[in-house]
Formats: structure tokens, C-alpha cells, sequence
């Protein structure tokens, strides 16, 4: 079996264990186990997908088929039958809040992430959209997927990823340039070291002392500017990938796209997307007399 696709399933199976606690009562006292059902979700607004192919594995795990009518990362229009499910009634029933959890919150990061990345291409720009790691706890691969599928850059997934020295480092180690150099004798040489810093004489530092990726925090635009242009008149501008990063908004996000950098990573596209409104419908699938449900 595939790793990932083993840890996939874990996941989705705790989620629904979550929900389901000892049992859907509700469901278990009204519906016959034996009767079959179809059923489709639609989606009620304009979004771009994602969570189609975790549902088909949620579905999988409690006896239920579910067939996607477009494609994770598709864009469609309000009303659209996004999945089409059967199986037995009182499976879907149960399955129904969690599945729908999972597809309105993925297709909202998605959604989130695919405006940000309109709004910078038609700043003319070639800037990533990446997100961070503000995500929430045991939900980071289904997030970062979702801005995977917006178009977007996942950035780090996990502390093990790459170096990533922050201004909480700093206040502990001091010095930018001893900071990467520490790390650089310590990691291995597969990983990238990124700093973070606040002011344009420490994106220089970082540059001098071999970061890979200098992090420019909460600058303003025109900071951002100003830290681009210190660096190209050190010649030092081609050696590091530059990320503006904090209180960057849709509003914002224009004026800092034509600043220079690399990359612009946005936390929210995460941790305030909003959820695209979805339902599920549900009816009893056609049944003859022979069925064991009529006798």
C-alpha cells in the first residue's frame, strides 16, 4: 500500500470517528440498513474544487461509491452536481457532515487561493501565492492541497522541510549571519535556509552570509522596494529568492506583487477561508417487490 495514501485514509477514518462517537443513533432507529440510496452534492456559489478525491476515499471506507462530475481544481458555477454517491441510505446519512466538512472547507482555501492568484497575474506579475503554516491541527495536508489546487504554493509542510529562522530564533541566537552559518554546519545540504527579517540591512546580512531565501516580514510596499534595490546595488539580488510575507491583503496584494519579490505568502488563504456553502440531496433508490425492505 502507498504511504501516503495509508496515512490519507487513517485520517479520514478519525474524522469520521469524530463525528460518529458510538453510533448515529438517529439514523440507526429510522432507516433499514438494508435499503440503497443515491445522492449528490451540490455546490450552492461559484468556487474552484478541491476534496473530490478524499471524498471518494471517505466514501469508500463506509460501503458508499461517489463519482466526481468535474475535477479537484475545476472551476464551477452555482448549482453544479459536483459528486454523485450511492450506496446504502443509512451510510450516506452518516457520512453526510463530514463529507460535506471536507469539501466546503477544501474548496474554500482553494477558492481563497485562486483569487489571490488572479489578483497578482493581473498585476502583470509572476510572483508565487504561497501559503504558510497556519493551518489547523490535522488538517494541513487537506489545506495545503486545497491551495495546491487554487493554483497556489504549499511552502513548507512540516518543520523538517527547510530552515526557516524567525525573529524568535533571533532574539535567542542574535546574529543573522552566525545564525545561517550554524545552520549550514548543522543541516544537511538538501534543505534550503530561509531568514526572516524586518529591515533591509538584515536582508542584506542574510544575502552575505548564504540564506537561500530571505523573508521580508510585515514591510510596507514601499520597504519591500527599498530592500530590492539595496540588494541589486550590492549584487546580491540573484543570489536569494525574496518572500514578502504579513498584512498582505487582497486590497494589498497588487501593490506588492510589483514590488520585485519571489514569492508573497498569505496566511489566511488557510486560516480564514471562508466555507463554500454545498448540500447534499438524497432519495431511496428504485426497489421491486423482491427486495428483502418490502417483506
Amino acid at each position: 500500500m502507498d504511504p501516503a495514501r495509508f496515512v490519507l485514509e487513517d485520517t479520514l477514518r478519525s474524522f469520521l470517528a469524530e463525528d460518529l462517537g458510538y453510533g448515529d443513533i438517529t439514523t440507526e432507529a429510522l432507516i433499514d440498513p438494508r435499503i440503497m440510496a443515491n445522492g449528490y452534492v451540490v455546490c450552492n456559489e461559484p468556487a474552484i474544487m478541491a476534496g473530490l478525491e478524499e471524498a471518494k476515499v471517505l466514501l469508500k471506507h463506509v460501503g458508499c461509491n461517489g463519482s466526481p462530475n468535474v475535477s479537484d481544481g475545476e472551476r464551477v458555477a452555482q448549482g453544479t452536481k459536483i459528486l454523485s454517491i450511492n450506496g446504502p441510505a443509512a451510510a450516506i446519512l452518516t457520512i453526510e457532515r463530514t463529507l460535506l466538512n471536507l469539501l466546503t472547507h477544501m474548496s474554500g482555501v482553494a477558492t481563497a487561493t485562486a483569487e489571490l492568484v488572479a489578483i497578482a497575474k493581473k498585476s502583470k506579475s509572476t510572483v508565487r501565492i504561497a501559503c504558510t503554516r497556519k493551518t489547523l491541527p490535522g488538517l494541513r495536508y487537506f489545506e495545503k492541497r486545497a491551495v495546491e489546487l487554487g493554483g497556489g504554493d504549499t511552502h513548507r509542510l512540516r518543520l523538517d522541510d527547510a530552515v526557516l529562522i524567525k525573529d524568535n530564533h533571533l532574539k535567542i541566537a542574535r546574529s543573522v549571519a552566525e545564525s545561517v552559518r550554524k545552520t549550514r554546519s548543522k543541516v544537511s545540504f538538501t534543505k534550503k535556509v530561509e531568514v526572516e527579517v524586518t529591515e533591509p540591512s538584515q536582508a542584506v546580512e542574510a544575502a552575505e552570509a548564504g540564506a537561500d531565501i530571505v523573508l521580508l516580514d510585515n514591510m510596507r510596499p514601499e520597504q519591500v522596494k527599498k530592500t530590492v534595490a539595496l540588494l541589486e546595488a550590492k549584487k546580491l539580488r540573484t543570489r536569494v529568492l525574496l518572500e514578502a510575507s504579513g498584512g498582505i491583503t487582497r486590497e494589498n496584494l497588487p501593490s506588492y506583487a510589483k514590488t520585485g519579490v519571489d514569492v508573497i505568502s498569505v496566511g489566511r488563504i488557510t486560516h480564514s477561508a471562508k466555507s463554500i456553502d454545498m448540500r447534499m440531496e438524497i432519495t431511496p433508490a428504485a426497489r421491486s417487490k423482491r427486495d428483502p425492505v418490502w417483506k
